[in-house]
């Protein structure tokens, strides 16, 4: 069993609310760690899959079923697939509040599909509180041995394939990840996705890890309208896998740019997109330094606070800060992200720092021991900036049981 998350940061949100969302991408551990919580709350639980045939007949009349769970918790697995329950819920949980019976109802799971958001939002606003599930990171990954960070860089961070016997085993269960994805779940979103002409969007995102989002050049490339191309990206990035970062956009006296970086959020799929296997290919690949920077993004925004507000700084001359976290009232963290163990600021990382008021400036490296290198920066690994910048209550998950 693998706990995937902060357990007393979900049980105190079903202390607190009547519905709990848990969203996340599919196979990265969102029903594995909803049957953890039914197993740790006092009240009974019934459990439903909303894929499964017998469960969704459960609901053919959903007041009358759910009605009978009064002092239960209901968990509703992929619950975008029966999105006219959120009225009903909505109902259920105000007529069990004026009951004086006022959290813990309801935990739901779904892969944030845009219908689920749309209508969880309508419906239940005010009721109901989300816990994005995320893969496995560094942080929580910290005992699994010395190799860690390349082994969740080149595998990524779904458990299955981190978990798997071998790299060739990993790469396989990516291959099968992404044909499903493609072939299942995108035509539950819209019956305008056609697979392959998404597979070609998400494959020339991933060749151009982190650059800045040009829709007109893809869609002249992909010979589609840059209206569909667009529909495409947002698909994927309301499905967690892929990360739109935006441009800084505080006061500046220079020219900055407008466009969104775009990410495939998983290391794993980056690489199994691009045709990256092992270790040695990734590390001759001339997406190495891309890919570190993505992966280095997602493992710090994983566990950095969730008020923070992340962007990236470029001026249109070319100065640049990989990623600018902003927290009120006072503080502007800028992080430069390289594969390097010789870190040495650059002029437009230092000119950016000063335009947008950085009250820290770190250099992250893929490991070694913290130190200055001038100009009030400081080097670090990644391992330890993200240590550092953990939410003091995100609590380190366990880590994975051994494997095979």
């Amino acid at each position: 069993m693998i706990p995937r998350h902060s357990m007393t940061t979900l049980s105190r949100a079903l202390q607190e609310f009547p519905v709990v969302a848990i969203l996340g991408p599919r196979q990265v551990g969102k029903t594995t760690l909803a049957l953890e919580i039914a197993r740790a709350t006092e009240k009974p639980t019934t459990y439903l899959d909303l894929e499964l045939e017998s469960d969704r007949a459960a609901l053919a009349e959903p007041e009358l079923f759910l009605r009978r769970q009064t002092g239960r918790l209901t968990v509703l697995d992929e619950v975008q697939r029966a999105p006219e329950l959120f009225p009903v819920l909505r109902a259920l949980v105000d007529q069990r509040t004026r009951g004086g019976e006022r959290a813990g109802h309801f935990l739901v799971l779904g892969s944030a599909t845009p219908a689920l958001l749309r209508q969880s939002s309508e419906s239940l606003a005010g009721r109901i509180a989300y816990h994005e599930l995320k893969p496995f990171s560094i942080l929580e990954l910290a005992g699994d041995g010395a190799d860690v960070v390349e082994r969740t860089w080149l595998r990524g961070g779904f458990p299955s394939s981190y978990l798997a016997r071998d790299d060739d085993t990993s790469n396989e269960w990516r291959r099968q990840f992404l044909t499903t994805y493609l072939e299942r779940d995108l035509p539950q979103i819209g019956p305008r996705l056609p697979s392959e002409l998404v597979r070609r969007t998400w494959a020339m995102l991933a060749l151009g890890q982190g650059d800045m989002l040009n829709v007109a050049r893809m869609a002249t490339s992909l010979a589609l309208s840059g209206t569909t191309v667009r529909r495409y990206i947002d698909v994927l990035t309301d499905l967690f896998l892929l990360r739109q970062l935006e441009p800084w956009s505080g006061n500046s006296t220079k020219r900055l740019v407008k466009s969104p970086k775009v990410y495939v959020r998983d290391s794993g799929l980056l690489h199994r997109l691009v045709s990256i296997a092992d270790m040695d290919t990734l590390l001759r690949h001339p997406i190495l330094g891309r890919s570190w920077e993505g992966f280095a993004i997602e493992q710090i925004l994983a566990h950095a606070n969730r008020d923070w507000r992340a962007s990236y700084y470029r001026t249109a001359a070319g100065a640049e800060i990989d990623l600018v976290l902003e927290a009120l009232p006072d503080r502007v963290i800028a992080i430069e992200i390289k594969r390097t163990l010789t870190p040495r600021p650059e002029r437009g990382f230092l000119s950016g720092c000063e335009e947008i008021g950085a009250t820290e400036r770190w250099y992250v490296m893929p490991d070694g021991i913290e130190h200055p290198i001038g100009h009030a920066t400081e080097a670090i690994g990644l391992f330890d900036l993200v240590s550092r910048l953990a939410a003091p209550n995100d609590v380190a998950r366990p880590g994975p049981e051994p494997r095979p």
